[in-house]
């Protein structure tokens, strides 16, 4: 059976709903622009991040952070400061993003310097609190880690079968009858055990059931 990480319960997560999400705000005459974005790996995470870049030349900073995996997940990070003191920006950004409870999700905060210092507590509350924002306005989905199995059935019990499916969220992907009925399903992974247990009631035992 798939493995679900320890911290994705039950395999599923928020992620972001849309390409890209943007917050503004001025703090102290610097004005501060936060964008997100869905990064599901780190290739993509790092187009995004120069994407926004070259979408801001002229600013004096693109400071940024991704998590390009499940929440909390350290195995797929990147940060940087851009030019700021260093530990002020790209390390509160990428906390506020593992804390956040959103997975494969990169961000870069953009400033245009104002000429007011905010000195290094200042510039920490100010990056991590653009991410917070931005992340507080942001439309979410979720991810579902998913998972394939293959099972052969009696005949007689194929209709109570199909109206197992839709409470544990399962589609057919492919059928074929030969002597018995076999079918390729595809379903959340956390319902898998779920399904196997009701189709052996079903059957009586008469049944093959694998992942694939």
């Amino acid at each position: 059976m798939p493995e679900v990480p320890p911290d994705t319960p039950n395999g599923r997560y928020d992620i972001p709903a849309e390409p890209e999400h943007s917050v503004l705000e001025t703090i102290k005459r610097s004005r501060f622009i936060c964008t997100v974005a869905h990064a599901p790996d780190m290739e993509s995470a790092r187009d995004f991040v120069a994407r926004t870049k070259a979408r801001y030349p002229d600013a004096t900073h693109n400071c940024w952070a991704f998590v390009a995996g499940p929440p909390g997940d350290t195995a797929r990070i990147g940060m940087s400061d851009d030019g700021e003191p260093h530990g002020t920006a790209g390390r509160p950004m990428l906390n506020v993003l593992l804390h956040s409870g959103v997975g494969e999700v990169a961000c870069v905060v953009t400033r245009y310097f104002g000429g007011t210092k905010l000195g290094t507590g200042g510039l920490v509350r100010a990056y991590s609190g653009m991410v917070s924002m931005a992340l507080e306005t942001m439309p979410r989905a979720q991810h579902v880690r998913t998972a394939d199995v293959e099972a052969v059935i009696p005949y007689d019990a194929i209709t109570l079968f199909k109206r197992l499916l839709p409470e544990h969220e399962a589609r057919i992907l492919h059928e074929q009858f030969d002597v018995d009925a076999s079918f390729s399903l595809r379903l959340p992974a956390s319902n898998v055990s779920r399904l196997e247990t009701a189709l052996q009631e079903l059957t009586n035992g008469n049944l093959l059931f694998s992942t694939e």
